[in-house]
């Protein structure tokens, strides 16, 4: 029984959004599934999939919280 954990950044994909919608959890699950099926030969029904959206204050790169990342990156000074 595989267990496939999927963790994206609670910030939507489109403006405005603050998660993903549940037709992108849906596409993701789909095609998680699928493909442990087509590499492992893992039934569809026994796959369990979990997304984790994880709060941009609770994530970062680069040695900094993401948010300040982001911000020297736009930054021309850096």
């Amino acid at each position: 029984m595989p267990i496939v954990t999927i963790q994206v950044t609670r910030e939507g994909t489109t403006p405005g959004a603050a998660s993903l919608t549940a037709e992108e959890k849906a596409a993701l699950i789909k095609g998680s599934s699928q493909l442990l099926l087509d590499v492992l030969g893992k039934p569809l029904e026994s796959t369990f999939v979990v997304i984790e959206e994880v709060d941009t204050s609770n994530w970062g790169w680069g040695g900094l919280p993401a948010q300040e990342f982001r911000r020297r990156r736009a930054s021309p000074t850096g």
